[in-house]
């Protein structure tokens, strides 16, 4: 448990002090063909080139890190529940639900210090972003949790 970093924790918390969880599924949009946006003119032209039957250079493409929690939702599940599997669908979902509560927490934690003029983010700043986005006992929870955090770095 001492390897999951604060998040983890928090999420750890936020799981085990829900009694249950009623899971909105979303819909992912599919690009179509029609959709695409083409940034360069080159892309433009190769897709021009496919559509015309000839060849396009071809460049080998290296997919971009995309930071992810399945790895720690995984491990806090099996820290509450041992017994218990997630399927791809529910992880999904968990990962949306984990992304927009940190991106919450990081626009209310900017805002605080815009508002007070500084320029560094600390740890006051996010435990009053904490207060503010989390509501009533859950938010409590939170804060001593990730206090707890804090104190074991």
């Amino acid at each position: 448990a001492s390897s999951l970093p604060p998040l983890a924790k928090l999420l750890r918390a936020v799981t085990a002090s829900c009694k249950s969880i009623v899971l909105i599924p979303i819909q992912l949009q599919r690009r179509t063909a029609s959709a695409m946006v083409f940034t360069s003119k080159s892309q433009k032209e190769k897709s021009a080139a496919i559509g015309a039957g000839t060849q396009p250079e071809t460049r080998k493409h290296t997919k971009k890190h995309r930071q992810t929690y399945t790895g720690f939702i995984y491990k806090i599940l099996k820290q509450v529940h041992p017994k218990m599997k997630i399927s791809k669908q529910a992880m999904t979902i968990m990962e949306c639900c984990v992304q927009d509560t940190f991106e919450r927490l990081a626009g209310e934690a900017r805002k605080l210090i815009t508002m007070t003029r500084k320029d560094t983010l600390s740890s006051r700043d996010v435990q009053s972003a904490v207060r503010l986005v989390i509501p009533g006992e859950l938010g409590k929870h939170a804060v001593s949790e990730g206090v707890k955090a804090i104190l074991q770095v």
